[in-house]
């Protein structure tokens, strides 16, 4: 496996690797000593299943995550 691969898994393929692997057979691992998360508070809001879905049609055809687009009109709206 080429060294930085690790570091663009998804979840899902990195719990498919490590079923077939163990993290000791690789000699660059280290381990992690200090993490740091930003973390906000949210609100989650109800939206209509139709609004929702007309919402991430919107987002698919932009590229960007439905929470982005939704995000980005809010804050058109309301400044």
């Amino acid at each position: 496996m080429k060294k930085g691969k690790l570091k663009s898994m998804t979840v899902a393929e990195a719990s498919d690797f490590f079923d077939e692997y163990d993290i000791f057979e690789f000699d660059d691992v280290k381990e992690v000593t200090d993490m740091k998360f930003d973390l906000s508070r949210k609100k989650y809001i109800g939206v209509d299943i139709d609004l929702y879905k007309k919402i991430r049609s919107k987002a698919k055809k932009l590229h960007i995550l439905e929470d982005d687009l939704i995000k980005e009109w809010l804050e058109e709206k309301v400044g």
